[in-house]
């Protein structure tokens, strides 16, 4: 088995080996470069505990009690956890109390799935008997046949690996859309069965995984397992609820159909409006009646408030999601005067319009339609043309500001003050000529005498 790990994590292994330990490259690591995958870290194991780690590493760091050390060797940072057997998984999450160990077969019996469930690299030199170092694969559990059929496996009894720790049945989903493998039957059968101990974990956790299956190729993969196996009924029964409600757009497909079509059809590398398309829709359920669903999408934005918040997802990220929701419902006529579009882009906000066009070109895909209808394409010719040019969209554009119109009025600060620089604001979005500090100060003379 060839395997090429970094010079920084050779020296690692070597370093470990030389002063009488074992050591291995395992997990997701020696998963993705079995696969011809670049691994996004490498992880490594070993039988030197923790404090023996920080005296082999001058400048590690130990990371958390279940025995991982962070050291950096050559520019890199890797980290290296000792040898364990977990017991006491009381609450379906994390182990209570852990054992560390002498023995990488022991470590990787404990794994979650066949296929991270792999070692590389060499015991002891006492175990050896010295000599050149023979580094080679240890995989007792079949990870190799299972990388080859492309298949998600839990390691020894399936409800006992989902009984220890629940977060391993939205990881199993999770692994078959980013690594487009299937789940094993039995594996499948337990998580169905295991479902409901979803309900048990942190919302950081869940979104971690979350965050990952939304960066795949084609996130549906995932997000289909995770509404038939019952994992999203417990993650977000809003959610859940549009399997079987009718879309009169694609023959046969239902809302969900809609909504896995929608996510797939925003690229990869654009997260958050991932996340906006996976929940643009979920307020229909709740505001469906006579087949329609008048105002789903202010319903939606408040919907997904609350499940970010479940999910402990960082403010800024939420934020915006939600008013790409409570947007993405836009309508544009092509009688809009200029004027218009710069009233739709100030509405918006410069920001927020990029990922707004994204989300509706997906909706618009995943509604069985081409990514610019809807008047879509000849909107976002307008506004990049209303962007190109000196446009007045908020208060910061115009000619003058708050303390001009002080010094030169002598108006104070307060509501007044206020009402006059939005008036101003108004005019100089309908007409950008006015635009200039005299004419604006004329405008808010006359504004201030018609007051009094």
């Amino acid at each position: 088995m060839e395997i090429h790990p970094p010079d920084s994590v050779l020296l690692i292994l070597e370093r470990l080996r030389s002063s009488g330990h074992a050591g291995y490259i395992v997990g997701g690591s020696l998963r993705d470069v079995l696969l011809g995958r670049e691994p996004a870290d490498w992880d490594l194991a070993s039988d030197a505990r923790p404090e023996r780690l920080l005296e082999l590493f001058p400048g590690a760091a130990y990371e958390n009690r279940f025995g991982t050390v962070a050291v950096r060797e050559g520019g890199a940072l890797h980290e290296i956890t000792t040898f364990r057997s977990d017991h006491e998984y009381a609450d379906f999450r994390r182990p209570h109390r852990i054992e560390f160990g002498d023995s990488i077969e022991l470590d990787l019996a404990r794994r979650d799935f066949t296929v991270n469930a792999m070692a590389w690299g060499a015991n002891a030199p006492g175990d050896q008997g010295g000599g050149r170092v023979e580094r080679t694969l240890v995989d007792l559990h079949g990870g190799l046949a299972d990388l080859e059929s492309r298949t998600i496996r839990a390691v020894g009894v399936p409800r006992t690996r989902f009984e220890e720790d629940a977060l391993r049945m939205v990881r199993a989903v999770r692994l078959a859309a980013t690594l487009d493998f299937g789940v094993e039957p039995e594996t499948l059968v337990a998580i169905e069965a295991c479902a409901p101990l979803i309900a048990h974990l942190s919302g950081e956790r869940l979104a971690a995984e979350l965050d990952r299956l939304l960066g795949a190729e084609r996130p549906s993969v995932g997000l289909r397992l995770m509404a038939s196996t019952g994992i999203l009924s417990v993650l977000s029964p809003e959610l859940a609820a549009q399997r079987g409600i009718g879309q009169n757009k694609i023959p046969d497909d239902d809302l969900w159909d809609h909504t896995m079509r929608t996510v797939d059809a925003v690229p990869a590398d654009r997260p958050v409006v991932r996340l906006a398309a996976l929940l643009h829709d979920i307020g229909k359920p709740k505001t469906m009646a006579d087949g329609h669903f008048r105002g789903h999408d202010v319903a939606g934005a408040e919907l997904a408030a609350a499940l970010l918040d479940r999910l402990r997802t960082p403010r800024a990220v939420a934020e915006r999601v939600v008013e790409l929701v409570r947007n993405h419902m836009f309508t544009y006529e092509p009688t809009w005067g200029d004027s218009g579009v710069r009233r739709f882009i100030r509405r918006i906000g410069r920001d927020a319009l990029e990922p707004l066009f994204e989300l509706r070109a997906a909706d618009n895909l995943g509604s069985g339609q081409a990514a610019g209808s809807h008047g879509l394409d000849e909107l976002r010719a307008r506004v990049a043309e209303q962007l190109s040019g000196h446009v007045v969209l908020e208060r910061a554009d115009l000619a003058v500001d708050g303390s001009d119109l002080m010094a030169e009025l002598g108006l104070a600060e307060g509501p007044i003050l206020g009402s006059i620089l939005d008036e101003l604001l108004e005019r100089a979005i309908a007409d950008p000529e006015v635009n200039e500090r005299p004419a604006l100060l004329l405008m808010a003379q006359a504004m201030l005498t018609e007051d009094r």
